[in-house]
């Protein structure tokens, strides 16, 4: 990246945090038109939820790797499974807000006892978590692709890194939790 892109990845990492959630808050909130989209079949839109979970078990996986490598000192190795575990997050993020324009949320199935005092808290907290990790995940990213990997030891990247990972880890794990109570458990 130039030079530019070096000396401003505060702002590369907040215009991305802001165009990514205002995407997932349009969709959830309704505002971007099915019609923008092309409808793929009712199978197709009911596998999602399906692929999506299989996403993020691959997407744990490879940030559990890529932390794996880089305690090892293997700075290629850790590259690309953390690079691979963004495109897996971006493949996640536009299969879900596919699904969520067309579809919209899916309703809980089970009891009210358990939608009050289970799955809500536990949606929520997943959100929450999806949330904050964004900016950590961007800036992260931005200084690792901004700079050579020697100059990343003057920069927060690991530090950063870190807290995004572990949010990361978090919320995709919650995210599968979510998954099993709306589609398997009830």
């Amino acid at each position: 990246m130039n030079d530019w892109a070096r000396e401003n990845v505060s702002v590369l990492t907040a215009v991305a945090s802001v165009v990514a959630l205002a995407l997932v808050f349009g969709a959830v909130g309704g505002v971007i038109p099915s019609s923008l989209l092309p409808r793929a079949s009712d199978a197709v839109l009911a596998a999602i939820p399906h692929f999506n979970a299989a996403v993020s078990l691959t997407a744990i996986a490879t940030i559990l790797l890529g932390w794996r490598a880089i305690s090892r000192g293997n700075v290629e190795r850790h590259r690309n499974f953390m690079v691979t575990s963004f495109a897996l997050f971006a493949a996640f993020l536009g299969a879900y807000l596919y699904r969520l324009i067309h579809v919209g949320t899916t309703e809980f199935p089970g009891p009210e006892l358990v939608y009050s005092y289970v799955y809500l808290p536990f949606l929520a907290v997943h959100i929450l978590l999806a949330i904050v990790c964004v900016p950590f995940v961007f800036h992260a990213l931005f200084l690792a692709a901004t700079r050579p990997y020697a100059d990343l030891y003057q920069t927060r990247h690991s530090q950063v890194g870190f807290v995004g990972a572990v949010l990361w880890l978090i919320s995709f794990t919650m995210g599968i939790g979510v998954y099993l109570l709306l589609y398997h458990v009830y």
